[in-house]
């Protein structure tokens, strides 16, 4: 059995104090990880079926193999992992703003960490996904264009961690993002909050076959069922 609590990492970044916990958990018997930005939570391990059915309904809507696929917020690391699952994916570039997060990755700081570093088919890209997402610089130098972009680094839509990545949320940001994904491509994004029309409209003005599914969880924490939103639309072909 783990120490009950303790703190893995801590260090300074350009958003706030970024901090890496593991906390035993007695009711399930395992290692709880969890990140927090100055006093807020932005994340456990507790709680990641909605980053990994994202994954999952992302890829779902592709078709053929050597699928390439970029992911925006490295995290915890579930999202990535369950990209990796499938068979079809033959590129994975992962963007992470915060160099603490690749590093607990890079160091095996959290469980996931080991099984990404090993895949060969993965790579961590040290980098503002937003301002990346707005230029050419989002790119490939080997083969143009995203199979899929999945993306978990706000809170929602209406809640960014930075007020300068507002404008991904816009109809102009999201038809830059769109310009990477390859004909029939889809985009793919975790909200912490219930669907939001007005973002919905967003979608709608530059993808097809767009969704927002709600996933729901146990929360054991509350007692009662949880759930988050994953926003889903697929490039015209």
């Amino acid at each position: 059995m783990s120490a009950r609590f303790e703190e893995l990492d801590w260090a300074p970044t350009p958003i706030g104090e970024v901090s890496l916990r593991r906390r035993w958990d007695p009711a399930s018997g395992q290692d709880i990880f969890e990140v927090k930005l100055g006093e807020e939570f932005l994340m456990s391990s507790l709680f990641v079926a909605a980053e990994v059915e994202m994954a999952r309904l992302a890829l779902a809507r592709l078709t053929g193999d050597r699928l390439r696929v970029a992911v925006g917020g490295l995290g915890l690391g579930y999202t990535a992992r369950t990209v990796l699952e499938d068979d079809r994916v033959s590129d994975l570039v992962v963007v992470e703003a915060l160099e603490p997060v690749v590093r607990w990755h890079q160091h095996g700081l959290v469980p996931v960490g080991p099984t990404l570093t090993a895949d060969p088919r993965c790579r961590f890209v040290l980098g503002d996904f937003f301002t990346l997402s707005d230029g050419p610089a989002l790119e490939s130098a080997d083969e143009p264009g995203w199979d899929a972009i999945v993306v978990d680094i706000d809170h929602a839509p209406r809640h960014p961690l930075a007020d300068g990545n507002a404008g991904f949320y816009s109809v102009a940001g999201t038809r830059s993002l769109a310009a990477h994904l390859r004909p029939g491509g889809v985009f793919a994004l975790w909200s912490n909050d219930p669907p939001e029309s007005d973002y919905v409209a967003v979608l709608e003005a530059v993808f097809t076959e767009v969704a927002a599914e709600v996933v729901s969880f146990p929360n054991p924490l509350q007692g009662r069922p949880a759930s988050n939103t994953v926003y889903l639309g697929t490039r015209c072909r």
